[in-house]
């Protein structure tokens, strides 16, 4: 994990916000290293956390009210807001295929330490759930690669 990433979740830590890493690096938690370009971030889109995200990208230095981005921004679905560029981009999810909500998804989410801090990933269960509803190539050779049935 690169450092921008780190900072980024360590802001997002700081803040209190709710969110669960998804994506390459829940895959890789979940035993299966694959690398990736970006970091998939899925937030809880309440105005409550909203805020403490907004919070937490103003701590990490992120351009966000230069870029025209609002906290209700972040409290639509199926949004994505993207900082940086490949390969070190950061991806804001409101929504991810799969997954009827973010609660039901926090509640089975597994935390792991990477360097000073521990992290909330999505669990096992709800990943695959993901990569099988999104459909794409390389998301069921993940699940492959994670001994299940795409």
């Amino acid at each position: 994990m690169n450092d921008d990433w780190y900072d980024m979740l360590v802001a997002l830590l700081q803040a209190n916000a709710r969110f669960l890493i998804v994506g390459a690096h829940a895959l890789a938690v979940h035993g299966v290293p694959r690398g990736t370009q970006d970091l998939d971030i899925w937030i809880d889109s309440s105005a409550e956390n909203t805020e403490r995200i907004f919070n937490a990208l103003e701590t990490f230095g992120a351009p966000a009210a230069a870029l025209g981005i609002k906290n209700d921004d972040l409290q639509r679905p199926d949004c994505v807001i993207q900082f940086g560029l490949p390969p070190n981009r950061i991806d804001l999810l409101t929504s991810i295929s799969g997954i009827a909500s973010f609660d039901s998804a926090w509640e089975t989410r597994v935390v792991h330490r990477v360097r000073e801090h521990a992290f909330p990933f999505i669990g096992r269960q709800s990943l695959l759930d993901n990569k099988r509803a999104s459909g794409r190539r390389k998301d069921l050779a993940d699940v492959e690669a994670l001994g299940e049935t795409p």
